[in-house]
Protein backbone atom coordinates (compact mmCIF):
# COMPACT_ATOMS: atom_id res chain seq x y z
CA UNK A 1 0.00 0.00 0.00
CA UNK A 2 1.66 3.59 -0.76
CA UNK A 3 2.43 5.77 2.37
CA UNK A 4 0.03 7.96 1.53
CA UNK A 5 -3.42 5.92 1.30
CA UNK A 6 -5.75 5.86 4.51
CA UNK A 7 -7.93 2.81 4.52
CA UNK A 8 -11.14 3.32 6.32
CA UNK A 9 -13.64 1.20 7.95
CA UNK A 10 -16.86 2.56 9.66
CA UNK A 11 -19.26 0.11 11.60
CA UNK A 12 -21.78 2.22 12.37
CA UNK A 13 -20.39 3.19 15.84
CA UNK A 14 -16.67 3.56 15.12
CA UNK A 15 -14.40 4.94 12.35
CA UNK A 16 -11.12 2.33 11.91
CA UNK A 17 -8.62 4.75 10.29
CA UNK A 18 -5.22 2.40 8.92
CA UNK A 19 -2.23 3.49 7.16
CA UNK A 20 1.43 4.49 7.37
CA UNK A 21 1.18 6.05 10.92
CA UNK A 22 2.18 9.87 10.01
CA UNK A 23 -0.31 9.70 7.27
CA UNK A 24 -2.78 8.44 9.91
CA UNK A 25 -1.89 11.03 12.17
CA UNK A 26 -2.08 13.78 9.99
CA UNK A 27 -5.52 13.28 8.19
CA UNK A 28 -6.98 12.91 12.24
CA UNK A 29 -5.27 15.74 12.88
CA UNK A 30 -6.55 17.91 9.77
CA UNK A 31 -9.86 16.52 10.57
CA UNK A 32 -9.54 16.96 14.10
CA UNK A 33 -10.86 13.76 15.20
CA UNK A 34 -9.75 12.32 18.34
CA UNK A 35 -8.90 8.69 18.54
CA UNK A 36 -7.15 5.92 19.68
CA UNK A 37 -5.03 2.85 19.35
CA UNK A 38 -6.86 -0.05 17.36
CA UNK A 39 -4.65 -2.41 18.22
CA UNK A 40 -4.39 -4.09 14.85
CA UNK A 41 -1.52 -6.40 15.76
CA UNK A 42 -4.22 -8.50 17.04
CA UNK A 43 -5.37 -9.32 13.82
CA UNK A 44 -2.46 -12.36 13.37
CA UNK A 45 -5.09 -15.07 14.45
CA UNK A 46 -7.44 -14.37 11.80
CA UNK A 47 -4.89 -14.27 8.90
CA UNK A 48 -4.36 -18.43 9.06
CA UNK A 49 -0.45 -19.35 6.77
CA UNK A 50 0.64 -19.13 3.06
CA UNK A 51 2.38 -16.74 1.13
CA UNK A 52 -0.77 -14.29 1.15
CA UNK A 53 -1.22 -14.23 5.11
CA UNK A 54 2.68 -13.85 5.13
CA UNK A 55 1.72 -10.48 2.89
CA UNK A 56 -1.02 -9.28 4.93
CA UNK A 57 0.72 -10.05 7.95
CA UNK A 58 3.96 -7.70 7.51
CA UNK A 59 0.98 -5.19 6.07
CA UNK A 60 -0.33 -4.97 9.36
CA UNK A 61 3.20 -4.81 10.88
CA UNK A 62 3.84 -1.87 8.79
CA UNK A 63 0.69 0.34 9.31
CA UNK A 64 -1.07 2.03 12.12
CA UNK A 65 -4.51 1.75 13.28
CA UNK A 66 -6.83 4.44 15.31
CA UNK A 67 -10.27 4.08 16.60
CA UNK A 68 -12.55 7.01 16.12
CA UNK A 69 -15.66 7.26 17.86
CA UNK A 70 -18.82 8.18 15.97
CA UNK A 71 -20.31 11.40 17.00
CA UNK A 72 -22.68 13.46 15.23
CA UNK A 73 -19.58 15.45 15.03
CA UNK A 74 -17.00 12.83 13.67
CA UNK A 75 -19.99 11.13 11.41
CA UNK A 76 -20.00 14.66 9.41
CA UNK A 77 -16.61 15.01 9.02
CA UNK A 78 -15.81 11.16 7.66
CA UNK A 79 -19.39 11.71 5.23
CA UNK A 80 -18.06 13.75 2.72
CA UNK A 81 -15.67 10.80 1.61
CA UNK A 82 -18.46 8.50 0.35
CA UNK A 83 -17.60 5.09 2.11
CA UNK A 84 -19.36 2.43 0.43
CA UNK A 85 -21.63 -0.13 2.35
CA UNK A 86 -21.67 -3.54 2.16
CA UNK A 87 -25.14 -5.07 2.73
CA UNK A 88 -23.11 -8.70 3.82
CA UNK A 89 -21.39 -7.23 6.32
CA UNK A 90 -22.79 -4.16 7.28
CA UNK A 91 -19.59 -1.86 6.95
CA UNK A 92 -18.58 1.14 4.88
CA UNK A 93 -15.21 0.86 3.64
CA UNK A 94 -13.19 3.38 1.57
CA UNK A 95 -9.53 4.11 0.51
CA UNK A 96 -8.28 7.73 0.27
CA UNK A 97 -5.46 8.91 -1.50
CA UNK A 98 -3.49 12.32 -0.67
CA UNK A 99 -0.13 13.53 1.12
CA UNK A 100 0.07 14.72 4.82
CA UNK A 101 -3.45 14.33 5.68
CA UNK A 102 -4.78 16.48 2.52
CA UNK A 103 -7.28 14.13 0.31
CA UNK A 104 -7.77 14.29 -2.88
CA UNK A 105 -10.30 12.11 -3.81
CA UNK A 106 -11.86 8.60 -3.13
CA UNK A 107 -10.91 4.88 -4.28
CA UNK A 108 -12.68 2.06 -3.73
CA UNK A 109 -10.71 -1.25 -2.06
CA UNK A 110 -10.83 -3.16 -4.65
CA UNK A 111 -8.75 -0.62 -6.59
CA UNK A 112 -6.33 -0.49 -4.30
CA UNK A 113 -3.44 -2.81 -5.22
CA UNK A 114 -1.43 -4.84 -1.71
CA UNK A 115 -4.76 -2.96 0.62
CA UNK A 116 -4.82 -4.92 3.77
CA UNK A 117 -8.38 -4.81 3.90
CA UNK A 118 -8.57 -6.56 0.73
CA UNK A 119 -7.91 -10.05 2.85
CA UNK A 120 -11.52 -10.24 3.67
CA UNK A 121 -10.37 -12.44 6.75
CA UNK A 122 -8.47 -9.06 7.75
CA UNK A 123 -11.21 -6.89 7.42
CA UNK A 124 -13.80 -9.52 9.51
CA UNK A 125 -11.02 -9.28 12.01
CA UNK A 126 -10.64 -5.07 12.50
CA UNK A 127 -14.23 -5.00 12.15
CA UNK A 128 -14.27 -7.28 15.11
CA UNK A 129 -11.81 -5.28 17.11
CA UNK A 130 -13.38 -1.81 16.19
CA UNK A 131 -16.58 -4.04 18.33
CA UNK A 132 -14.71 -4.40 20.99
CA UNK A 133 -13.32 -0.94 21.40
CA UNK A 134 -16.58 0.35 20.67
CA UNK A 135 -17.90 -1.72 23.49
CA UNK A 136 -14.93 -0.79 25.85
CA UNK A 137 -15.76 2.60 25.42
CA UNK A 138 -19.04 2.40 26.61
CA UNK A 139 -17.86 0.18 29.74
CA UNK A 140 -15.34 2.53 30.58
CA UNK A 141 -18.80 5.84 30.54
CA UNK A 142 -20.41 3.81 32.68
CA UNK A 143 -17.79 3.18 35.07
CA UNK A 144 -17.70 7.20 34.89
CA UNK A 145 -21.92 7.37 35.75
CA UNK A 146 -21.13 4.53 38.12
CA UNK A 147 -18.68 7.11 39.99
CA UNK A 148 -20.67 10.06 39.32
CA UNK A 149 -23.88 9.43 40.84
CA UNK A 150 -22.19 7.63 44.02
CA UNK A 151 -24.37 4.83 43.58
CA UNK A 152 -23.14 1.68 45.61
CA UNK A 153 -24.71 -1.23 43.07
CA UNK A 154 -23.00 -3.60 45.26
CA UNK A 155 -25.24 -2.91 48.13
CA UNK A 156 -28.54 -2.77 46.08
CA UNK A 157 -27.98 -6.35 45.14
CA UNK A 158 -26.80 -7.20 48.27
CA UNK A 159 -30.39 -5.56 49.93
CA UNK A 160 -32.25 -8.24 48.37
CA UNK A 161 -33.24 -11.45 48.76
CA UNK A 162 -33.20 -12.98 45.28
CA UNK A 163 -30.53 -15.34 44.91
CA UNK A 164 -29.52 -14.57 41.35
CA UNK A 165 -29.24 -10.76 42.33
CA UNK A 166 -26.78 -11.73 44.97
CA UNK A 167 -24.87 -14.09 42.64
CA UNK A 168 -24.62 -10.62 40.05
CA UNK A 169 -21.38 -9.56 42.50
CA UNK A 170 -19.68 -12.89 42.14
CA UNK A 171 -19.88 -12.93 38.68
CA UNK A 172 -18.74 -9.49 38.47
CA UNK A 173 -15.82 -9.76 39.83
CA UNK A 174 -14.99 -13.00 38.28
CA UNK A 175 -15.99 -11.20 34.70
CA UNK A 176 -13.44 -8.07 35.62
CA UNK A 177 -10.82 -10.99 36.38
CA UNK A 178 -10.90 -12.22 33.14
CA UNK A 179 -10.70 -8.72 31.63
CA UNK A 180 -7.64 -8.13 33.60
CA UNK A 181 -6.29 -11.45 32.73
CA UNK A 182 -7.29 -10.68 28.89
CA UNK A 183 -5.20 -7.67 28.92
CA UNK A 184 -2.30 -9.24 30.28
CA UNK A 185 -1.87 -12.28 27.67
CA UNK A 186 -3.91 -10.28 24.73
CA UNK A 187 -6.33 -13.44 24.11
CA UNK A 188 -8.91 -15.26 26.12
CA UNK A 189 -8.08 -19.26 25.93
CA UNK A 190 -9.99 -22.44 27.26
CA UNK A 191 -9.29 -21.95 30.48
CA UNK A 192 -10.40 -18.41 30.56
CA UNK A 193 -13.80 -18.38 28.82
CA UNK A 194 -14.56 -21.64 31.18
CA UNK A 195 -14.52 -18.75 34.07
CA UNK A 196 -17.34 -16.98 32.71
CA UNK A 197 -19.44 -19.10 30.64
CA UNK A 198 -22.39 -19.11 33.12
CA UNK A 199 -22.38 -15.58 33.21
CA UNK A 200 -24.82 -14.38 30.80
CA UNK A 201 -27.43 -16.38 32.46
CA UNK A 202 -26.92 -14.25 35.72
CA UNK A 203 -27.25 -10.81 34.31
CA UNK A 204 -29.71 -11.44 31.91
CA UNK A 205 -31.71 -12.46 35.11
CA UNK A 206 -30.44 -9.47 36.83
CA UNK A 207 -31.56 -7.47 34.13
CA UNK A 208 -34.91 -8.49 33.88
CA UNK A 209 -35.50 -8.26 37.88
CA UNK A 210 -34.52 -4.69 37.54
CA UNK A 211 -36.51 -3.82 34.73
CA UNK A 212 -39.32 -4.96 36.27
CA UNK A 213 -38.50 -2.69 39.71
CA UNK A 214 -39.25 0.32 37.55
CA UNK A 215 -42.01 -1.17 35.70
CA UNK A 216 -43.61 -1.30 39.13
CA UNK A 217 -42.56 2.21 39.75
CA UNK A 218 -44.37 3.13 36.92
CA UNK A 219 -47.59 1.27 37.28
CA UNK A 220 -47.94 3.31 41.23
CA UNK A 221 -47.56 6.24 39.16
CA UNK A 222 -50.27 5.81 36.80
CA UNK A 223 -53.13 4.44 39.43
CA UNK A 224 -52.17 7.10 41.64
CA UNK A 225 -55.01 10.01 41.23
CA UNK A 226 -55.21 11.70 44.43
CA UNK A 227 -52.25 14.39 45.51
CA UNK A 228 -51.24 12.24 48.67
CA UNK A 229 -50.93 9.36 46.85
CA UNK A 230 -49.13 11.00 44.07
CA UNK A 231 -46.83 12.35 46.15
CA UNK A 232 -45.55 9.38 47.48
CA UNK A 233 -45.37 6.92 44.41
CA UNK A 234 -43.24 10.37 42.99
CA UNK A 235 -40.75 10.04 45.83
CA UNK A 236 -40.61 5.91 45.60
CA UNK A 237 -39.62 6.39 42.06
CA UNK A 238 -37.08 8.83 43.05
CA UNK A 239 -35.70 6.88 45.91
CA UNK A 240 -35.52 3.61 44.18
CA UNK A 241 -35.30 4.40 40.47
CA UNK A 242 -31.91 5.80 40.20
CA UNK A 243 -30.53 2.59 42.10
CA UNK A 244 -32.41 0.74 39.68
CA UNK A 245 -31.05 2.83 36.79
CA UNK A 246 -27.76 1.72 38.75
CA UNK A 247 -28.02 -1.84 38.76
CA UNK A 248 -29.20 -1.76 35.18
CA UNK A 249 -25.82 0.50 33.99
CA UNK A 250 -23.64 -2.27 35.50
CA UNK A 251 -25.44 -5.19 33.90
CA UNK A 252 -24.91 -3.25 30.73
CA UNK A 253 -21.69 -2.99 31.29
CA UNK A 254 -20.83 -6.42 32.30
CA UNK A 255 -22.81 -7.61 28.88
CA UNK A 256 -20.77 -5.50 26.84
CA UNK A 257 -17.62 -7.38 28.31
CA UNK A 258 -18.75 -10.68 27.84
CA UNK A 259 -19.20 -9.67 24.43
CA UNK A 260 -15.32 -8.37 24.00
CA UNK A 261 -14.44 -11.59 25.57
CA UNK A 262 -16.14 -13.41 23.70
CA UNK A 263 -15.14 -11.77 20.37
CA UNK A 264 -11.32 -12.49 21.48
CA UNK A 265 -12.92 -16.47 22.18
CA UNK A 266 -13.78 -16.53 18.69
CA UNK A 267 -11.25 -14.97 17.29
CA UNK A 268 -8.62 -17.28 19.08
CA UNK A 269 -10.39 -20.32 18.65
CA UNK A 270 -12.52 -20.22 15.14
CA UNK A 271 -11.85 -16.83 13.05
CA UNK A 272 -13.87 -17.54 10.45
CA UNK A 273 -17.11 -17.43 12.18
CA UNK A 274 -15.84 -13.84 13.39
CA UNK A 275 -17.92 -11.57 11.68
CA UNK A 276 -20.76 -13.67 11.69
CA UNK A 277 -20.58 -13.52 15.60
CA UNK A 278 -19.69 -10.10 15.56
CA UNK A 279 -22.86 -9.53 13.81
CA UNK A 280 -25.02 -12.03 16.00
CA UNK A 281 -23.95 -9.31 18.80
CA UNK A 282 -24.52 -6.35 17.44
CA UNK A 283 -28.40 -6.87 17.08
CA UNK A 284 -28.56 -9.04 21.12
CA UNK A 285 -27.14 -5.31 22.13
CA UNK A 286 -29.65 -3.18 19.80
CA UNK A 287 -32.32 -5.69 21.05
CA UNK A 288 -31.13 -5.22 24.40
CA UNK A 289 -31.20 -1.22 24.55
CA UNK A 290 -34.58 -1.18 22.47
CA UNK A 291 -35.90 -3.20 25.89
CA UNK A 292 -34.62 -0.72 28.33
CA UNK A 293 -34.86 2.22 26.25
CA UNK A 294 -39.02 1.28 26.67
CA UNK A 295 -39.27 0.66 30.47
CA UNK A 296 -37.22 3.63 30.95
CA UNK A 297 -39.28 5.95 28.34
CA UNK A 298 -42.38 4.63 29.93
CA UNK A 299 -40.90 5.65 32.97
CA UNK A 300 -40.44 9.43 31.98
CA UNK A 301 -43.83 9.65 30.48
CA UNK A 302 -45.54 8.64 33.91
CA UNK A 303 -43.37 11.32 36.00
CA UNK A 304 -43.83 14.12 33.26
CA UNK A 305 -48.02 13.02 33.54
CA UNK A 306 -47.63 13.15 37.46
CA UNK A 307 -45.63 16.26 37.31
CA UNK A 308 -48.66 17.74 35.08
CA UNK A 309 -51.10 16.63 37.33
CA UNK A 310 -49.41 17.83 40.63
CA UNK A 311 -49.45 21.29 38.93
CA UNK A 312 -53.07 21.30 38.00
CA UNK A 313 -53.38 20.93 42.15
CA UNK A 314 -51.26 23.94 43.42
CA UNK A 315 -53.79 26.17 44.43
CA UNK A 316 -55.29 22.84 46.31
CA UNK A 317 -52.20 21.63 47.57
CA UNK A 318 -49.51 23.72 47.49
CA UNK A 319 -46.92 21.89 49.98
CA UNK A 320 -47.23 18.39 47.91
CA UNK A 321 -47.86 19.63 44.42
CA UNK A 322 -44.10 20.87 44.13
CA UNK A 323 -42.84 18.05 45.91
CA UNK A 324 -43.71 15.76 43.01
CA UNK A 325 -42.40 18.16 40.77
CA UNK A 326 -39.35 17.97 42.44
CA UNK A 327 -39.29 13.83 42.41
CA UNK A 328 -40.39 13.98 38.85
CA UNK A 329 -37.70 16.38 37.98
CA UNK A 330 -35.21 14.47 39.73
CA UNK A 331 -36.13 10.86 37.77
CA UNK A 332 -36.38 12.84 34.77
CA UNK A 333 -32.98 14.07 34.72
CA UNK A 334 -31.67 10.28 36.08
CA UNK A 335 -33.28 8.71 33.23
CA UNK A 336 -31.90 11.63 30.70
CA UNK A 337 -27.82 10.73 32.48
CA UNK A 338 -28.48 6.95 32.50
CA UNK A 339 -29.62 7.29 28.31
CA UNK A 340 -26.65 9.06 27.49
CA UNK A 341 -24.06 7.06 29.53
CA UNK A 342 -25.57 3.90 27.08
CA UNK A 343 -26.10 5.38 24.59
CA UNK A 344 -29.74 5.55 24.12
CA UNK A 345 -31.20 8.10 21.48
CA UNK A 346 -29.25 11.32 22.79
CA UNK A 347 -31.11 14.08 20.69
CA UNK A 348 -34.66 12.87 21.82
CA UNK A 349 -34.62 12.07 24.97
CA UNK A 350 -32.49 15.61 25.53
CA UNK A 351 -35.60 17.19 23.80
CA UNK A 352 -37.96 15.20 25.56
CA UNK A 353 -36.66 16.43 29.52
CA UNK A 354 -36.70 19.97 28.22
CA UNK A 355 -40.82 19.41 26.88
CA UNK A 356 -41.15 18.27 30.52
CA UNK A 357 -39.28 21.28 31.83
CA UNK A 358 -41.20 23.66 29.95
CA UNK A 359 -44.38 22.05 30.11
CA UNK A 360 -44.23 22.24 34.09
CA UNK A 361 -43.30 26.12 33.96
CA UNK A 362 -45.74 26.88 31.54
CA UNK A 363 -48.27 25.34 34.40
CA UNK A 364 -46.72 27.06 37.31
CA UNK A 365 -46.76 30.05 35.49
CA UNK A 366 -50.69 30.28 34.88
CA UNK A 367 -51.27 29.60 38.34
CA UNK A 368 -48.76 32.26 39.47
CA UNK A 369 -51.79 34.59 37.43
CA UNK A 370 -54.11 33.95 39.84
CA UNK A 371 -52.31 36.06 42.19
CA UNK A 372 -52.35 33.33 45.04
CA UNK A 373 -49.10 34.17 47.72
CA UNK A 374 -48.51 30.31 48.54
CA UNK A 375 -48.78 29.79 44.17
CA UNK A 376 -45.69 32.01 44.01
CA UNK A 377 -44.17 29.94 46.86
CA UNK A 378 -44.58 26.82 45.47
CA UNK A 379 -43.50 28.28 41.70
CA UNK A 380 -40.27 29.17 43.57
CA UNK A 381 -39.71 26.02 44.53
CA UNK A 382 -40.44 24.47 41.60
CA UNK A 383 -38.05 26.36 39.45
CA UNK A 384 -35.20 26.38 41.90
CA UNK A 385 -35.44 22.70 41.90
CA UNK A 386 -35.21 22.47 38.29
CA UNK A 387 -32.17 25.17 37.88
CA UNK A 388 -30.74 22.94 41.13
CA UNK A 389 -30.92 20.03 38.48
CA UNK A 390 -29.74 21.22 36.06
CA UNK A 391 -26.61 23.18 38.09
CA UNK A 392 -26.02 19.49 38.89
CA UNK A 393 -25.99 18.20 35.43
CA UNK A 394 -24.02 21.17 34.26
CA UNK A 395 -21.60 19.88 37.07
CA UNK A 396 -21.49 16.05 36.75
CA UNK A 397 -21.06 17.04 32.38
CA UNK A 398 -18.17 19.29 33.25
CA UNK A 399 -16.51 15.63 35.45
CA UNK A 400 -17.05 13.42 33.19
CA UNK A 401 -15.17 16.17 30.24
CA UNK A 402 -12.57 16.16 32.33
CA UNK A 403 -12.16 12.53 32.46
CA UNK A 404 -12.73 11.91 28.98
CA UNK A 405 -10.38 14.11 28.00
CA UNK A 406 -8.02 12.49 29.83
CA UNK A 407 -8.43 9.25 28.52
CA UNK A 408 -8.41 11.16 24.87
CA UNK A 409 -4.87 12.25 26.10
CA UNK A 410 -3.31 9.16 27.13
CA UNK A 411 -4.84 7.76 23.71
CA UNK A 412 -3.51 9.73 21.49
CA UNK A 413 0.18 9.14 23.49
CA UNK A 414 -0.22 5.21 22.64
Amino acid sequence: MMDDEIQLISDGDGLAVIGDRTAVEDFLLSSGLPSKDLGLQRLGPVLGTGAAVAQAGSLVAENSGRWVKLTKESAQAIEKYGLRKSSKSGLSTGVLKGHKGQIRGFVEFAKAPGSLLRNPAALAGAAGIMAQVAMQETIDEITDYLAAIDEKVDDVLRAQKDTVLSRMIGVGLVIEETMILRKARGRVDEVMWSKVQGAPTTVADTQAYALRQLDALTEKLEHKTEIGGLAKAARDAEAQGREWLAVLARCFQLQDAIAVLELDRVLDASPEELDGHRLGLKTAREERLELISRTTEHLMARVDAAADRANAKVLLHPAKAPAVVQSSNVVSTAIVDFHERLGIERARQSAEARRWAEAAKEVRNKALETGADRVDAAKRLGNGTLDRAKTAKGKLSGRIAERTNRRREEAEES
